[in-house]
């Protein structure tokens, strides 16, 4: 073959392969995870750091405009950065691009652009965050992005830094557990996490901010893994990941100094085609291609809010098992309220907390259990009523109006005996009585002692109780042991157990439900009341979603929205596997739409601990989660951060009443008759879907028309009616 007959090899950009995985993974994340990805802020970040990009290399008069790593950038932000504002998200892509030209040590960036946009705006302007429990822990999703992940880095000749950083961080997680004699069930959650793996295989493999030399990439990952560690599980703090990168990258430059290497470059890779290969320009082609199908998942339609009238409530006595806390959080500072939903002769009851910290007599309350009742009232899923107006549009519209009424512990049977011996592996910090319990603030130095201390005590202890002591006390947790004093709760004259309080500050977020589940027959419920300054509180290492919203569904259900909010629920744990926490409602407290109960007083919320929403009401969000777990599919504690997010939303369910008033004759009537049966059966098959009941046996519930009876008018009976 003549040398004019060869086909040129051409080469294809490895950044190429980067910008359509995380395309296609922002693509998955919004079709089959929900992520709450924003259509205008998209395009606008996006657009942004193109813009941001061109005017750099302008600026910087580079031989030509290059794209792709501003894509790579952009689309990095919308996997990561949630905001409610599109101006803070279009601020995060000015810096993220702009510290490319900006910062820089003899020619090298110093800093991964969007590991410092990221960390910059949650710093300095508190208006964004990352949800890393949004990607969720699937077996699946782990193993497409390790399978994703494994194909860029290799392109990107970096594999040996993520490599490197996997092998230090799993060291490191299986030799904590090791240590607190945790179970690899936590370990190996917390690896499979979707922004861990979204972190090893795309940001601190960024082959222009990671040292030249294989040695010092290696030590690079290291110290990154160090500091994450220290950040996540030392000092309590979330975003340990991005924050260890950003502390470490300006070492990079020492670190080249000390083991310098070659220079990275990007190298395209050999590509062939039969027409003679792919011009470089062309070959992101396919990126814009799929960039376009985003705008279609992003342009989908979404929820609306309608005025409706509330009706019926489901609270929390529909459930069995169920524990009520109220996580209140100013900064470090935490106020826990929990209600015992203990049934028996108080004479056995005694519960045991981990609690951060020592806690004085000061530190410890007794509540008024009408307080947790009005906030779950307050924040219940809800069903609502509209009706139709008249559809003859020449009558007056009127919309008729209708409304009516319609734990973290574990708890070990037996009373306490009187054993007074010392026992040199625990030691009593503090001893009080607050109404009518008798407190007892424990420290241990390993877990068999407190075993045996409780044991003696006459405490019956599940069996696995020990092992997961020994977790709380090699993490120097305390813990806060109460019992029931009989002669002060009948001197005061309460014939149900209060709800106890313990206010206290500590870094660490979090509740503790591992000892829970030691003697736990079956899976439990749990509501979480968080009430915060800023925003949404959502767990960090679990998914939190939101339960389906705004459905319209059959009439009957008014009388029996108790069960079927029991099923709903129960089919929504089921399709997620039970392992996310949904969020049932998020609200301002100083309104709602439409309202189950009236919002908590300035006076109530100061006994819950939100002080600083005493004056106003609209000072203080409420979030209220919901969560049904095992120590199967939960098998670490629940750790929470409070974000940003001011959006408003609620479990609502909408009953729509078809118009009852006179026939009418005019055309807009006949079709809204045509029509009507439609919706009700659409109804129906919402209603199996929310709960999965049998679609037949609703609609015969509704009294509907079998499918089959169901015949449309021709088409052409419809162009000469009156």
């Amino acid at each position: 073959m003549t040398a004019e007959g060869l086909h040129p090899r051409r080469a294809i950009d490895p950044r190429i392969y980067q910008i359509l995985t995380l395309a296609s993974l922002l693509v998955y994340g919004i079709a089959r995870l929900d992520l709450e990805v924003q259509a205008g802020t998209a395009f606008a970040l996006l657009a942004t750091a193109l813009l941001t990009q061109y005017a750099g290399t302008r600026l910087a008069r580079l031989p030509a405009f290059d794209p792709k790593s501003a894509l790579i950038s952009g689309l990095s932000l919308c996997l990561l950065l949630r905001t409610n504002a599109v101006g803070w998200a279009i601020l995060a892509a000015v810096v993220t691009i702009g510290s490319k030209f900006v910062l820089r040590v003899r020619g090298k960036h110093v800093w991964n652009p969007t590991n410092l946009g990221i960390v910059a705006m949650i710093v300095f302007t508190g208006k964004v965050w990352v949800s890393p429990g949004q990607w969720g822990n699937a077996a699946f999703l782990a193993f497409l992005f390790a399978c994703l992940g494994g194909l860029v880095v290799n392109r990107a000749e970096r594999s040996d830094v993520t490599y490197a950083f996997l092998g230090f961080y799993l060291a490191l997680l299986f030799g904590r557990a090791l240590w607190l004699g945790q179970p690899f069930a936590i370990p190996l959650h917390q690896l499979s996490n979707g922004a861990f793996l979204l972190f090893t295989f795309f940001m601190i493999s960024d082959p222009r901010t990671t040292p030249d030399s294989r040695a010092g990439r290696i030590l690079f990952a290291g110290l990154v893994a160090l500091g994450a560690g220290t950040i996540t599980f030392v000092l309590y703090r979330t975003n340990g990941l991005l924050i260890s990168l950003a502390l470490a990258a300006p070492l990079v430059p020492v670190i080249d100094l000390l083991l310098p290497g070659k220079r990275h470059a990007w190298r395209p890779q050999p590509f062939a085609s039969r027409s003679g290969g792919v011009d470089m320009q062309r070959a992101t082609v396919p990126a814009a291609v799929l960039l376009g199908l985003l705008g279609l998942f992003l342009t989908a339609g979404s929820a609306h809010a309608f005025c409706g009238f509330y009706v019926a409530k489901a609270d929390t006595q529909l459930f069995n098992k169920a524990s009520q806390v109220v996580l209140v959080r100013d900064g470090d500072h935490t106020v826990l309220t929990m209600a015992n939903d203990f049934k028996g002769d108080l004479q056995e009851f005694a519960i045991v907390i981990p609690v951060p910290t020592t806690l004085a007599r000061g530190q410890i309350h007794v509540a008024d259990k009408g307080l947790i009742d009005h906030l779950d009232a307050y924040s219940a899923p809800r069903l609502a009523e509209v009706y139709d107006p008249d559809p003859c549009p020449e009558k007056l519209y009127r919309l008729q109006e209708s409304a009516m009424e319609g734990i973290a512990g574990g708890v070990v049977g037996g009373a306490p005996g009187a054993s007074n011996e010392p026992d040199r592996r625990v030691r009593i910090e503090a001893r009080y009585t607050v109404g009518e319990y008798d407190i007892l603030i424990l420290s241990a130095e390993e877990s068999h002692g407190l075993e045996s201390w409780l044991t003696d005590n006459g405490y019956r202890i599940p069996a696995g109780a020990a092992r997961v002591l020994g977790s709380y006390i090699k993490q120097g947790m305390h813990f806060f042991v109460a019992k029931v004093n009989l002669k002060e709760q009948s001197r005061l004259g309460y014939a149900a157990l209060r709800p106890l309080q313990v206010a206290y500050a500590s870094p660490k977020f979090m509740l503790p439900i591992r000892l829970g589940m030691v003697n736990a027959d079956g899976p439990q419920e749990l509501f979480v009341y968080a009430i915060t300054r800023k925003g949404r509180v959502e767990t960090t290492n679990y998914r939190t979603v939101k339960l389906p919203s705004d459905q319209e569904i059959p009439l009957f259900i008014r009388d029996e929205f108790g069960s079927f909010y029991k099923a709903l629920f129960g089919e929504q744990v089921k399709k997620e596997d039970m392992r996310t926490v949904f969020l049932e409602y998020a609200w301002n407290m100083s309104t709602c739409d439409p309202c189950a109960g009236e919002p908590l007083g300035g006076d109530e919320l100061r006994e819950l601990g939100a002080t600083w929403a005493a004056g106003s009401a609209s000072d203080a969000f409420l979030s209220r989660l919901h969560l049904r777990y095992d120590k199967a599919h939960f098998p670490e504690d629940l750790v929470f951060q409070e974000t940003a997010d001011t959006a408003t939303f609620q479990g609502r369910y909408v009953l729509r009443h078809p118009w009852s008033g006179k026939p009418s004759q005019c055309r807009a009537a006949r079709a809204y008759l045509h029509e009507l049966p439609r919706r009700q059966d659409k109804d129906a098959q919402t209603l199996a879907a929310l709960t999965g009941w049998d679609v037949n046996t609703i609609r015969g519930k509704m009294h509907l028309k079998p499918k089959t009876a169901e015949k449309d008018e021709p088409w052409w009976q419809e162009i000469w009616k009156d």
